[in-house]
C-alpha cells in the first residue's frame, strides 16, 4: 500500500518512524522501500548514535537521517536531462529524412500503422507508450504478449532489417524529448513481461530507478534480443 501510494501521488521521498531496537522490522521494510527510487528518510532516536555520521534532512524542526540515497541526485537529473534534450533534438532532427523514408517502406510493404506504441514501465514503475516503428504483422499490447523470436513469422520483409539494425527504436527519440525516456538506460519491457520478471527475478524493480533508455548498459554488453530463458533476462 505503501509503495502504491507513493508511485501514484508522486512522492518526493519516504519518511520512517520505527523504533530503532526492532531492527528486524526496520530491515523488512528497508528492504521492500527499495522497490521505489526515492529517498529513504528516518526519524531517529537515542540509541542511534552511529547512524548520526550520516546526512542529514531537516523537516520542520526535526531532523531525519538519509539512510538511502536517490540513485541520481537533482544537479546530476538536470544534467542528464539537458543531454537528453539537446542529443535527442539534433538527432531527430538530423534523422528526419531516414525516418520519413521508413515510415514509406513500412506503408508499402504490409497493412497497419507506421508507428507501433505498447505499454511499458518508465521510471518509478510508473507507465508510458513507448513509440517504436511496426515491425511485424500483429501490434500486441495486453496481460499476454509472445516475445519476438528468431525466424519469427510475425516480423514482416521490412521489418527484419529494422531489428537487425535497430533502426525500429528510432522513434523513441520523441519518448526522450517528452521525459518518459533517456537516452541511455535499461530497455524498458512490456508490461506484461515486466510484472512476471518482477516474481522471478530478485531485484528487478533496480532497473525502474532511473528512465529507461533506447541503449543501455546490456545493449552495448551483446545481451540484447530474444530471452527465451530466464538467465538471458537476469543477466541484463
Amino acid at each position: 500500500k505503501a509503495i502504491e501510494a507513493a508511485r501514484s501521488d508522486d512522492a518526493e521521498w519516504i519518511l520512517l518512524a520505527l523504533h530503532w531496537g526492532n531492527e528486524r522490522l526496520r530491515s523488512l521494510v528497508c528492504e521492500r522501500l527499495q522497490a521505489l527510487p526515492l529517498p529513504v528518510l528516518l526519524l531517529p532516536d537515542q540509541s542511534i548514535s552511529p547512524l548520526l555520521s550520516r546526512p542529514l534532512r531537516q523537516l520542520g524542526s526535526d531532523f531525519a537521517v538519509e539512510i538511502q540515497r536517490a540513485p541520481l541526485s537533482r544537479p546530476e537529473l538536470a544534467l542528464k536531462r539537458t543531454l537528453d534534450l539537446l542529443l535527442g533534438g539534433v538527432v531527430l532532427v538530423g534523422l528526419a529524412p531516414l525516418l520519413a523514408a521508413v515510415s514509406l517502406l513500412i506503408k508499402l510493404d504490409s497493412r497497419g500503422p507506421v508507428i507501433f506504441r505498447q505499454r511499458r514501465k518508465g521510471f518509478n514503475g510508473r507507465e508510458f507508450a513507448i513509440y517504436k516503428f511496426r515491425t511485424m504483422g500483429v501490434l500486441e499490447d495486453g496481460d499476454v504478449i509472445s516475445q519476438a523470436k528468431r525466424n519469427d513469422v510475425r516480423i514482416t520483409r521490412v521489418g527484419r532489417v529494422l531489428r537487425a539494425t535497430s533502426i525500429d527504436e528510432l522513434p523513441q527519440l520523441i519518448n526522450v524529448l517528452r521525459g518518459q525516456m533517456s537516452l541511455v538506460g535499461p530497455r524498458p519491457h512490456a508490461v506484461a513481461h515486466d510484472n512476471g520478471y518482477a516474481e522471478l527475478i530478485a531485484n528487478y524493480a533496480f532497473r525502474q530507478h532511473v528512465k529507461p533508455g533506447i541503449t543501455g548498459w546490456a545493449q552495448i554488453n551483446g545481451f540484447r534480443g530474444e530471452t527465451s530463458r530466464l538467465e538471458l533476462m537476469e543477466q541484463r
